[in-house]
């Protein structure tokens, strides 16, 4: 298994705090191996990832609420986001892996569903092994409809465009992670931004804006990741949201400190009511929280 480089142990403060009861709308956690024991085959591990750990960056950042999304690490064993949603409280729901869909019965679905899991993530990456055959993401899509969930989606490493045929005819709601994974070399003519903007025109398609980070082409304070996202805020600005992607698994290089990555945002939303939708109304209104 490689070694990625871990998540700043000590968040700051940031410049400005966010709105009250902003969402992280994807963080993961992790835990010791021998209470969680990894999936075969899995892409890395990061015990120093657990729910007390988030909890102190969110409470660094203001951030007041979250959603926990299952890791590939683990695949369709939840223990450790069930027991991070007991542990974290009514401010917090989760995002099952959907290897849970071929690997578990409906009373696991029901339990996950109880417990505050609202929606599934799919991957078609190969590299990560955790990917359905067609027949068990059919009937994936299909539970999903049933128990009221979303549909959330990993872009390949070169974008979404790979798999539209897969997405794009869906019609429950979808969050696509980490704004589909557009070059920014290639501004407004690349596939990857244009498909977003296609599925945001469709009225049930969301797109996170998450991963500028790693978007970006040119780096630290990452300038070629705004036109995108601004491309999206225009196109749907009730359906953007963000996340903060931590503890930022297979990285290769040192991840930012989390409060640089929320003032990144800051910089996509300068207006304060419209800010005040992606990290507050927004994600409330997909992921079902409550005033």
């Amino acid at each position: 298994m490689p070694t990625y480089l871990p998540f700043d142990p000590n968040p700051r403060t940031p410049a400005e705090k966010p709105p009250r009861k902003s969402i992280d709308s994807q963080f993961h956690v992790l835990g010791s191996p021998e209470r969680y024991p990894t999936r075969p085959g899995a892409a890395y591990q990061m015990p120093s990832a657990t729910w007390e750990a988030a909890l102190r960056v969110h409470t660094a950042l203001g951030i007041e609420r979250g959603i926990i999304v299952q890791t590939t690490t683990y695949g369709a064993d939840h223990a450790v986001v069930l027991d991070a949603l007991a542990a974290m409280g009514p401010n917090y729901k989760a995002c099952a892996n959907a290897l849970v869909f071929a690997e578990r019965d409906d009373a696991y679905l029901a339990k996950l569903n109880d417990a505050g899991v609202g929606g599934a993530r799919f991957s078609f990456r190969k590299e990560l092994g955790a990917v359905l055959s067609d027949s068990d993401y059919a009937r994936a899509i299909a539970r999903i409809k049933e128990l009221g969930w979303y549909a959330k989606f990993q872009p390949e490493k070169d974008g979404i465009v790979a798999n539209l045929d897969k997405i794009a005819s869906l019609e429950v709601p979808v969050l696509i992670d980490h704004m589909g994974r557009p070059d920014p070399a290639l501004g407004k003519n690349d596939p990857n931004l244009r498909a977003v903007l296609d599925l945001l025109s469709k009225g049930n398609f969301w797109v996170m804006l998450s991963l500028g980070e790693k978007t970006s082409k040119k780096g630290p304070p990452w300038d070629d990741v705004l036109p995108i996202a601004h491309a999206y805020l225009e196109a749907a600005p009730d359906r953007c949201v963000w996340a903060s992607d931590w503890p930022h698994p297979v990285s290769v290089v040192q991840p930012p400190n989390d409060a640089d990555l929320l003032e990144l945002l800051y910089r996509y939303v300068p207006d304060e009511a419209l800010l005040e939708k992606v990290l507050v109304k927004n994600p409330a209104t997909l992921f079902k929280f409550s005033d």
